[in-house]
């Protein structure tokens, strides 16, 4: 049985009388460490972690789906982790993001929207012998590897 399989159907089970939870990645790392990351459109609180902890814990010993010992972490992901979904985006308007373009490029700029298939950011062009001005740019999200806020702390 695939454990990471099994993980997100018990997680989409616990979360699916909470719309605005969603699951964004599941890992079994080899040292037994089971990594499942969750989020929310408004963020997650430490009580739906520890409810989908118990959950996930108490089906998989149930079930016998590891055989052998492991450690079961439930979090949102950490500042640091790249955006995934584009609902992700959403909670993120008015932040700056780095972004990684498909070409190589490096992007940065504020969150301004969301279209289905696009981000809008306004950033800082600076053509050569002028001063540099705030545009707005229209990132298709296809175009995009990898997306990070930055964090502030002025």
């Amino acid at each position: 049985m695939n454990i990471e399989k099994r993980v997100k159907e018990l997680v989409a089970e616990k979360i699916a009388d909470k719309p605005n939870l969603f699951l964004v990645d599941v890992k079994m790392h080899s040292n037994g460490k089971l990594v499942i990351l969750v989020d929310g459109d408004n963020g997650i609180g430490i009580d739906d972690c520890v409810a989908i902890s118990r959950h996930v814990g108490f089906h998989l010993e149930e079930e016998n789906v590891i055989e052998t010992a492991y450690n079961l972490e439930v979090s949102s992901p950490g500042l640091d982790a790249p955006l995934t979904f584009l609902r992700q985006y959403v909670k993120n308007i008015g932040r700056n993001l780095a972004i990684k373009m498909a070409d190589g490029t490096k992007r940065e700029g504020k969150l301004s929207s969301i279209t289905e298939d696009a981000i809008v950011i306004e950033e800082k062009v600076k053509e050569k012998g002028k001063k540099a001005e705030l545009v707005e740019s229209v990132i298709p999200i296809n175009q995009i590897t990898e997306t990070k806020v930055l964090i502030s702390f002025k």
